[in-house]
């Protein structure tokens, strides 16, 4: 087995404040005031000389158009500029089923879909019927997955599963209750692909997590479970923070933004 490298694509961006990004009001010591704090999007391409396996797959124009974020580039179209054809690839590991990363479905025809069984079950379940939990979800997204069981295209994963020599899956509930992170062997050691178990660095931090949150309990949990499975905080890469693309080497490739996170961060 071949060490992997991780590339990190930034498809989308949203300017938000800091107050949207954390459950809790500022404690004793931090500073109290809101500011900016904008939250970016990726998908993330896992390869080797072996395989390649794309983790998430973003949303479309449609769905940046719905819900007021900034498309920089089709997930797709990223994937190709960085010489990922989606029809030749075989396996996509889907670490929830939120609209910002579970669209584009149908792009990947040939695919094996990796998904946690909690994660379908609650996405189709009866926490649905509640508009506050359904919210992050987009129906279509959710029906195409089921159409893909049907087809026989998903593996299903109960906790924990390696996928590939060197790639494997971890439940990390708290966001959604099947939310699953990536742990990736690379030549600087393991790198851990959190998803949203952890969108920005700080909610580790702070000790103070995200605001969609189905189990905040099971949430901070699973922020141990990270810390265990990467060995080194400098090995956990959060899903939505845009100091990912500033602590990480850019990918020198014209007309996609995308960073190495099989390199050592800088700083």
């Amino acid at each position: 087995m071949s060490d992997y490298e991780i590339i990190a694509l930034r498809y989308a961006t949203h300017e938000r404040r800091a107050s949207e990004n954390f459950l809790y009001p500022a404690a004793a010591g931090e500073d109290p005031h809101d500011y900016p704090m904008p939250i970016d999007y990726f998908v993330w391409v896992i390869r080797n000389r072996e395989r390649t396996i794309v983790v998430d797959t973003g949303f479309d124009h449609a769905t940046a158009e719905a819900r007021g974020r900034k498309l920089l580039i089709h997930p797709v179209d990223a994937l190709r500029a960085l010489g990922v054809d989606p029809a030749a690839i075989r396996d996509v590991v889907i670490t929830h089923l939120h609209y910002d990363h579970a669209g584009n479905l149908s792009a990947f025809p040939n695919v094996t879909f990796h998904l946690q069984d909690s994660e379908m079950a609650y996405a189709t379940g009866r926490c649905m019927c509640h508009p506050r939990l359904r919210y992050p979800f987009n129906i279509e997204d959710v029906v195409t997955m089921v159409r893909r069981v049907y087809a026989g295209r998903v593996n299903f994963i109960d906790g924990n599963e390696e996928i590939a020599p060197g790639v494997s899956l971890h439940h990390v509930p708290g966001h959604t209750r099947g939310l699953q992170c990536v742990r990736v062997e690379t030549a600087r050691g393991p790198v851990v692909l959190a998803s949203d178990a952890l969108h920005f660095y700080a909610n580790a931090e702070r000790q103070n997590p995200f605001p969609i949150v189905v189990d905040i309990a099971a949430m901070m949990e699973s922020w141990n479970k990270l810390a265990q499975l990467a060995g080194d905080n400098r090995h956990i890469v959060p899903g939505h923070d845009p100091l990912v693309m500033k602590r990480y080497p850019r990918l020198p490739m014209a007309g996609v933004e995308a960073v190495m996170l099989h390199e050592n961060p800088m700083g």
